[in-house]
């Protein structure tokens, strides 16, 4: 909507809302901002019909209750107000812990597409007499990712019920691999943001992570297209499949070596040649073979074979590297 027509909406309510009587066109006309000025002519006529027409229609459109009518019998021709009992919100009354949940909520949506509709919503709960606590409840402050370039993609084609066509990129995966998937929802997990829907091509449900997904998503098809199962708990399907696929891994340090990784690990003790065990614990054994084999010799896997077969696999890799630019 242009920047003058919204003004001149906004005008029209405030004028509409600050009397109990019904307002002619022709009083709107020429108190309201915005409309075609009156200088005689059949143009600026008919101008200003379009236009009010146009404006009546967009306010009952986004729910502004328009009322036609007249004041009394004298009045020739209909005019226009806005109930304020009808406009106005209702009273807003929340439990204790109803408005924690609010405020953690409010604490939640940082993201850059919805920050805005948050505090938006605090300044109304606040006007309406509702004191949100934002900082009682959960002691833990959530943090996500605001820049993540496929959330409102992903999100508008979940709230439309449209096919997602994107490319994913496992850890385990050298190039991305195009899914199409029916999307059910979009829900945060440890700090991450995830996809959860149901993969048309593996005709199974399939969890995202969408810091994964390269380019940008694509919704294609008629909204409404499909359905997510009843009783879907969101959260709880991204729990499973973390749960589902976290790899224990036990690492020999050389002492004094990994610091990094002895931060996040847990030390089992030293073994029998002198190094450290350190055990470790993943959802993404890809990525953690990548950090594992930048240690070069300092760090020997000890299980599973996966593992150190995937962190043999990089070294081995890189030595024919360094063997090719020596020859070269």
């Amino acid at each position: 909507m242009a920047a003058k027509r919204a003004e001149r909406l906004v005008n029209l309510v405030i004028a509409l809302l600050g009397t109990r009587q019904y307002v002619s066109a022709a009083k709107i006309r020429a108190t309201v901002p915005g409309y075609e000025a009156d200088d005689g002519s059949e143009r600026a006529d008919e101008a200003f019909k379009r236009m009010f027409e146009r404006d009546k229609a967009e306010l009952r459109e986004i729910g502004v209750p328009l009322e036609t009518g007249r004041t009394s019998v004298f009045d020739t021709e209909d005019g226009y107000r806005i109930a304020r009992g009808d406009y106005e919100l209702p009273e807003i009354t929340l439990t204790g812990e109803e408005a924690a949940a609010v405020g953690l909520a409010l604490r939640l949506w940082q993201s850059a597409q919805l920050a805005g509709a948050a505090q938006s919503a605090l300044v109304k709960l606040r006007a309406a007499g509702v004191e949100v606590d934002q900082t009682r409840g959960i002691p833990l402050q959530p943090r996500l990712d605001a820049g993540e370039p496929a959330f409102e993609p992903c999100y508008a084609a979940a709230r439309d019920r449209r096919e997602l066509t994107f490319d994913y990129r496992r850890p385990d995966e050298d190039t991305p691999v195009r899914r199409r998937v029916q999307p059910w929802g979009v829900v945060a997990w440890h700090g991450h943001w995830y996809l959860v829907g149901h993969d048309r091509d593996r005709q199974a449900p399939r969890v995202f992570r969408l810091s994964r997904v390269t380019g940008t998503p694509r919704a294609s098809g008629p909204a409404g297209a499909f359905e997510p199962p009843p009783g879907l708990d969101l959260a709880a399907v991204v729990a499973g499949h973390a749960r589902r696929e976290e790899t224990v891994v036990v690492v020999r340090a050389r002492p004094g070596t990994a610091i990094g990784l002895r931060r996040t690990g847990t030390t089992l003790g030293p073994a029998p040649d002198g190094d450290d065990r350190v055990e470790l614990r993943t959802t993404e054994p890809g990525a953690l073979a990548d950090q594992l084999a930048a240690y070069g010799a300092d760090v020997l896997v000890e299980s599973p074979p996966r593992v150190r077969e995937a962190v043999v696999e990089r070294l081995t890799r890189l030595a024919a590297m360094d063997d090719r630019e020596v020859h070269a």
